[in-house]
């Protein structure tokens, strides 16, 4: 297993560990190579394995040693420094698992920011180029532009010599495809519940309450949720509670609009995993309204498992986990804020509704297991071991 990082939080980190334990259990030796330190205190995704440093040992050092192990396949994940995946898969074959548009968008976030957020469905090219300052397609900076140019040229350089490549959705294996990656190469895997599934769906609170969990960026909508509840509470007679988890830079001026929208809204801040469970079962839907195209959206997967549905707008891969009308409402984002309100409106006045979509959001969630995952997941680690 190779990552750039090392006990931090996030999803990636959260995937290492329980897929590392579901592997071990089913009797896979593994070992762990990462760019970063490991900081004093922090847990490791895999303990009790060997572990190769790339910052302690440099590059060619950390590879040799984790070549020595002899590992019959890398599986590679967020991997920055591009050039430890070049020496490793010079002796082994190596999967990699695209969380991101790594290679398919120079700054990743595959939206534009101006004039108004709107996911780009582009494949990469010398136009990119063109519109990246145009559009806002990342930070507006020469420098970081060039660095960052650079470095999705090198990815996508490497796609013929991946082994495999592993995406979470049907949208992300469509992306990698279209960007030349071998179809044949790509599996598209669903993602599974982070937190652990409730034994029952949660009771409807009496209070009609929406939550958005994530970071706060203007490629995440809270704003456009903001402008849909208060567009409800004219349909409703008052706007639908909102609960927001997470930080990020536009935290303060979604504040702001809900107080000026008239919009009771709760800012928790980060919710940490163990406090999540209980905030989900406060909500009686979650939003992702997110503008750019979410690879997977795994927050109402989550959500799901608490017997929560979501309301979402269709994009990316979101359609992966959220079956139009029977685990929430999927809207089109070109309706963008009123098309939302519609969609809360609907789950509002309509609790019985509501109340078979949480039923059926939960019992999708029971299907969407770890232990499924890495049942399909297996079976290309065997195939690419095979033909080396």
């Amino acid at each position: 297993m190779a990552n750039d990082g090392i006990g931090d939080p996030g999803g990636v980190q959260s995937y290492l560990e329980v897929v590392s334990a579901e592997l071990q259990r089913r009797g896979h030796a593994l070992a762990f190579l990462h760019v970063d330190e490991r900081r004093t205190g922090a847990p490791s995704p895999i303990e009790g394995v060997p572990h190769f440093c790339v910052t302690q040992l440099g590059a060619e050092g950390a590879a040799a040693a984790a070549l020595a192990w002899s590992p019959d396949v890398t599986f590679s994940h967020n991997m920055h420094a591009l050039a430890v995946e070049e020496l490793l898969m010079r002796v082994r074959p190596l999967v990699k698992m695209m969380h991101g548009y790594f290679g398919t968008c120079i700054s990743g976030q595959k939206a534009h920011l101006f004039p108004s957020p709107v996911a780009c469905a582009r494949r990469y090219g010398l136009a990119c180029g063109a519109l990246y300052g145009p559009r806002r397609c990342g930070e507006l900076s020469p420098a970081a532009f060039v660095r960052h140019a650079s470095w999705a040229q090198r990815q996508r350089e490497l796609f013929p010599r991946y082994s495999g490549v592993i995406v979470a959705s049907a949208h992300m294996a469509a992306e990698y495809a279209r960007n030349g990656v071998e179809p044949g190469k790509v599996l598209s895997n669903a993602l599974f519940p982070t937190v652990a599934r409730a034994t029952r769906p949660a009771a409807l609170p009496r209070e009609f309450t929406v939550a958005f969990l994530g970071r706060m960026t203007r490629l995440k909508g809270g704003d456009v949720l903001v402008r849909a509840a208060a567009a409800a509470g004219r349909v409703l007679g008052a706007p639908p509670r909102l609960i927001f988890a997470g930080a990020g830079p536009a935290r303060d001026e979604w504040e702001e609009l809900a107080r000026a929208l008239g919009v009771s809204a709760d800012f928790r801040g980060w919710v940490g995993e163990a406090a999540l469970p209980a905030l989900l079962r406060e909500a009686s839907v979650v939003a992702v309204p997110s503008v750019w195209p979410e690879p997977f959206g795994l927050v109402g997967l989550d959500a799901a498992g608490q017997g929560v549905a979501a309301v979402a707008f269709d994009t990316g891969g979101i359609r992966d986990w959220l079956e139009d009308g029977r685990t929430g409402r999927l809207v089109p984002p070109s309706r963008g804020a009123t098309g939302l309100s519609a969609a809360l409106v609907e789950a509002a006045l309509h609790p019985d509704r509501l109340q078979q979509w949480r039923r059926e959001a939960w019992e999708h969630a029971g299907r969407a297991s770890v232990a499924a995952h890495v049942d399909r997941l297996l079976p290309m680690l065997e195939r690419v071991q095979g033909s080396a």
